[in-house]
């Protein structure tokens, strides 16, 4: 999923995308205020509306800026972002991310896409790429190999400084 300019949720995504914080609570007023529109009702009644699904649109404002919804506080009304990488605790050996099946999960939801559309990114089957994230079996070197690749390619694993 991407967001397209002009999406009600495309100024968030801009926010997050931008912003070199791991992790980040907004109130829904300031969320509000960044996108120039009101939060939907079930936002401020609903846990589940901060869901972290990729195929939400709303939820593709922070998932496709490399974040998650790691917690909400509907009484107070704020909502706390956490970078993948924090959340995901992804691991490296000799340098090189350690492609176990969080990696390989966060790295498609850093790219807001679902486990169709990486695996056609991949060129292997959505189930291979779920096997992967459930930890059935690990990819072979040669898909480490262009995991590693597009990783560096939209800077996943590079954690964010405040420079």
């Amino acid at each position: 999923m991407s967001i397209k300019p002009g999406s009600k949720y495309y100024r968030l995504f801009e926010y997050l995308q931008h912003c070199p914080q791991e992790v980040v609570t907004l109130t829904f007023a300031e969320i509000e205020s960044l996108m120039g529109y009101s939060l939907p009702p079930s936002a401020r009644t609903k846990q589940s509306w901060w869901g972290n699904r990729d195929s939400a649109l709303h939820a593709g404002a922070w998932i496709t800026a490399g974040y998650q919804a790691s917690s909400v506080d509907l009484e107070q009304q704020s909502v706390t972002f956490q970078t993948f990488q924090a959340a995901y605790n992804v691991q490296s050996k000799d340098g090189e991310i350690d492609w176990k099946g969080n990696a390989v999960k966060a790295l498609r939801l850093y790219k807001g896409l679902s486990q169709e559309q990486f695996a056609n990114e991949l060129g292997v089957r959505r189930e291979t790429v779920s096997e992967w994230e459930n930890s059935r079996y690990e990819p072979d070197r040669s898909k480490r190999k262009l995991l590693s690749l597009i990783a560096k390619q939209v800077n996943f694993g590079v954690l964010k400084s405040n420079a």
